[in-house]
């Protein structure tokens, strides 16, 4: 089992815990993983993580899709990875819901699968330089030749011979697009993915996977998974800690009708619950939307408790089926402990 830190986004002020990825890379960990929704960016930081690093891969978590055409993307992953040490970089793209895709990237919410499929194309024909890259999708036309083109655009092939091979990986989260991420992508990242995830999700997988035409199989396809880890003699306490942010993400993370943080959690079987805790966020109810997650949930998703605890529950963690595990925003004391418990 390969693990992960992901240090997500800055809040307020832009900090950046780099001696916590320093002390992560000489324990071993294999990757870093950043992100951003709308405030620091995703690319940035691992520029200067690479050149205070040497080994660790430097990777998005997601990197928002409409916040860069996939040749910018492109040419992101591609820069880095040539100054950070070929091989280093992993790109992790997803979507955000529409309220942060057309308020503030102000990118039409459009349809996100065939998007998704047509930003994924261009890219890879970027990466492997084969000719000049042209794309007619549904979505994305490579020239441009809508409305205000001039005409003269042509396909054009990267200056840069960069890495070929930088994996991309998908953040998805409904059957659909995650049977498109086993069809197109090099990998999957899971926001839900737990001891169970693949008993729950290995059809879909599995059917995307069937579509390919390079042998890509579910053995050597990358899974990412992602988990909490809270060191605490208070199971209790740690429990109630982690239940505002799920509430703001399966209540308030997405339109009413369009929430994937509310529908992964009805798909795990706490259905009422994910209803009940969207109507009191809504309502601006936050504290009582916390107060509705399910300690279940919380506890089958995170790993809480003493050092003894975590590491009796990481077994399933490490048996799920998973090629890595994301630690999510975890403390220099969590780096050192699954260290000793799964490295």
């Amino acid at each position: 089992m390969k693990l992960g830190i992901g240090i997500g986004y800055s809040g307020a002020k832009m900090e950046l815990p780099l001696r916590l990825v320093q002390r992560a890379e000489e324990l071993g960990y294999d990757s870093v993983w950043t992100a951003e929704t709308y405030g620091s960016d995703a690319i940035t930081p691992l520029a200067y993580m690479g050149a205070l690093t040497k080994r660790i891969k430097l990777a998005t978590g997601i990197v928002q899709l409409a916040a860069r055409t996939p040749a910018n993307l492109a040419m992101c992953a591609q820069t880095i990875d040539a100054m950070a040490g070929e091989g280093r970089v992993i790109l992790g793209i997803g979507v955000s819901g529409p309220q942060i895709v057309e308020g503030w990237y102000g990118q039409p919410w459009g349809k996100p699968n065939t998007r998704l499929r047509d930003y994924v194309a261009i890219i890879k024909k970027i990466l492997k330089r084969e000719g000049p890259v042209s794309h007619e999708g549904k979505e994305i036309q490579l020239p441009y030749r809508g409305p205000g083109s001039t005409g003269l655009g042509k396909p054009l092939k990267s200056i840069l011979h960069g890495n070929a091979a930088i994996p991309v990986l998908l953040g998805t989260s409904t059957p659909t697009n995650i049977r498109m991420t086993a069809e197109i992508a090099d990998g999957w990242m899971s926001m839900s993915w737990g001891p169970n995830g693949m008993k729950q999700y290995r059809d879909l997988l599995n059917e995307g996977l069937a579509r390919r035409q390079d042998g890509v199989k579910l053995s050597n396809f990358h899974i990412q998974g992602a988990v909490s880890v809270s060191i605490t003699d208070d199971v209790r306490k740690a429990i109630d800690a982690l239940k505002p942010g799920i509430a703001l993400y399966v209540g308030g993370m997405g339109a009413k009708d369009k929430n994937f943080h509310k529908d992964n959690m009805a798909a795990a079987g706490f259905g009422d619950a994910a209803n009940r805790i969207q109507e009191l966020y809504l309502a601006g109810k936050k504290e009582e939307a916390a107060a509705a997650v399910p300690d279940e949930y919380v506890d089958s998703n995170q790993l809480v408790g003493p050092p003894e605890r975590i590491k009796q529950r990481w077994h399933a963690w490490a048996d799920s089926g998973a090629n890595g595990i994301t630690l999510s925003r975890a403390s220099l004391e969590v780096v050192e402990l699954m260290a000793k418990i799964a490295l």
